[in-house]
Formats: structure tokens, sequence, C-alpha cells
């Protein structure tokens, strides 16, 4: 989900937002205060608007300022609202972490699955009872966490439509790389700029509504997920939606799949005690999990620099 406003808005302009996080951020916190008002479905919507209204004030009164300038100042800018972002969040919500919890209706188990001594493993929707589970090993699925896969995708295809079946899209599209020719045609470009801006930090706003009430509300939630978003957009191809939807599914499985096997890359690769590098090769397959990713990123930099299914040479 973050991956995506963040494809949008370089694909669409060619700044890579390095403040994409905080506007993540500002969308769990702004949710969190506003759905103590009015709940926190008309939040979902709410929060991700005046998140997106911030980016876009924040592209028309700064960021166009310094686009002449080149890409060394975009990424100095927006590296520098990030800062400024963190610290107005510990002013107005302190440090500590915020009690954000999900509604009754995301509470609970989207499925669980049960695996009895002797038997087959079994879905049950819901939750399981729990009769059976006193007698059997039960895994919950949160319905948190399918709400956010349902998002993820129902994001990935209104993109897509809208950027490739809409005439705003091929607006945005040509106004790119053709902004003259756009302009003669009596679109104000720079609009069409900042509606695309605004747009990238209501998608992470909207990813930070779902992601404060799934994990935990806090001030480093934005340092948590900034450095893996970018890893995401290198591996997929800077400006490809396709590219950072698999990238996203490759990482996570990267991240995930490790956990699962108890075998150190010494056994792995058959290695003795006389091999170069044992010491490190002692480690578990769970032990380097956090750093495939970034493994990764580095290889398909080597081998493969547009990424998976990037087609930008910049």
């Amino acid at each position: 989900m973050l991956s995506s406003g963040l494809t949008l808005i370089f694909s669409m302009m060619g700044v890579l937002n390095f403040a994409h996080a905080s506007f993540y951020m500002l969308g769990a916190y702004v949710a969190y205060s506003v759905s103590g008002w009015i709940g926190f479905w008309p939040a979902l919507l709410v929060a991700p608007l005046a998140v997106g209204l911030l980016g876009a004030l924040f592209e028309r009164a700064a960021l166009r300022r310094v686009h002449k300038f080149g890409h060394v100042a975009e990424l100095l800018i927006t590296f520098g609202l990030s800062y400024v972002a963190l610290e107005l969040v510990q002013l107005v919500w302190g440090r500590s972490a915020l009690p954000f919890s999900p509604p009754p209706s995301l509470q609970g188990a989207a499925f669980t699955l049960v695996h009895a001594p002797g038997q087959a493993l079994q879905w049950v929707w819901g939750e399981a009872a729990p009769a059976l589970c006193a007698a059997a090993s039960c895994s919950k699925f949160p319905l948190t966490r399918a709400f956010m896969m349902l998002v993820a995708l129902a994001m990935l295809v209104a993109l897509w439509l809208l950027l490739t079946r809409t005439r705003i899209g091929l607006v945005i599209q040509a106004a790119l790389t053709h902004p003259e020719m756009v302009e003669s045609l009596g679109h104000n470009v720079p609009r069409v700029f900042m509606l695309v801006f605004g747009s990238g930090c209501a998608l992470a706003a909207l990813a930070g509504v779902i992601g404060g009430i799934t994990f935990v509300t806090e001030p480093s939630m934005a340092v948590i997920v900034g450095s893996i978003i970018f890893v995401v957009v290198v591996i997929g191809g800077v400006g490809s939606l396709a590219g950072a939807f698999v990238a996203s599914l490759l990482i996570g499985l990267l991240q995930t799949l490790p956990l699962t096997v108890d075998v150190s890359l010494a056994g792995l690769f058959n290695a003795t005690p006389q091999t170069f590098g044992y010491p490190l090769l002692k480690l578990t397959l769970a032990q380097v999990a956090p750093i495939l990713p970034y493994l990764l990123m580095v290889l398909i930099l080597i081998f493969r620099p547009k990424g998976l299914l990037g087609n930008r040479e910049d």
C-alpha cells in the first residue's frame, strides 16, 4: 500500500519522496484523533483526505519551488520534511504509543486453521469453537490483516484503471513526458502535479490508518517502514505499479518464510569449522531474514538496475 503511493509520485512527477513514510505516520495519528469524534469508518476516509491536502499544500508551497534545481534539492527538502513531521507528531501526540484499536467489526479472526493430531488441516471461517481448539492446534488469521490485503488489492486495481483507462490518467502521464504539449492543450500542468503528489500522500495516509490499527501507532512507525518501501520500489522497478506489487509479495516471503526454518547457514551450505567465514555461517536463516530484502536489492541494482518490471532509464 505504501509503495503504490510512492510509485505514483515518482512515475508521474519524477520525485523520490523521502517523506512518504511520514505521511503514513500522519495518517495513523490523524485517524486516531478523528475516530474519537466520528468513529473509525468515517476517519478512514477523512484522514487520507486531510493528509492528502497537506501533501498538496507542501508541493505547492515548497516542493514546486525547488523542482527546477533537480533531484538533489527535492531529496533534501523531503528529507527535511520527514524530521519536521516527526517532531510535530511528538509535540502534539507525545512519544508514547497510542491505544489505536480496530473497530469491533475488524476484531477477531477472518478464518482459523485447525490441525488436530492424525487429521487433515481444517479451515474454519471466523473464530473456531473453544472446544475444537482445546483438542487441536488453532492458527487465527486476523480480520485486520485480511482487510489490509483487500484494500491493497483494491488500491492497485483502482490506480491501474485510473492511469490507463481514464482521460485524467492520460493527462497525468503526458504531463511528465510532454509538459509543454499538455499546457498547449489547455491543462494546468503544475496543478496536475500538485494533485498527483497529494493523491500519493493520501494513499500513504490510508495505509497509515490501517497500519495504525494493525500494528502500533507510535512516532517510530515511519522509521520502521521508511527504508523497506524504497527497497520495494527499487526491486519492482521505479515507476512500475505492477513491479511494486510483485516486489511487495517477494519481500514479504523473504522476511517471513526463513522464520519457519530452524537451519543455520553452515548447515544449509554443508560448511565445516575450517570453512572461511564459519562464524558468520553459524547464523540461522531466521537471524539473517531482516537483511535478505536489502541483499536482493543489491543484486537487482547490479544485474538489473531497472528492477523486475521497471522501464525507466533514470
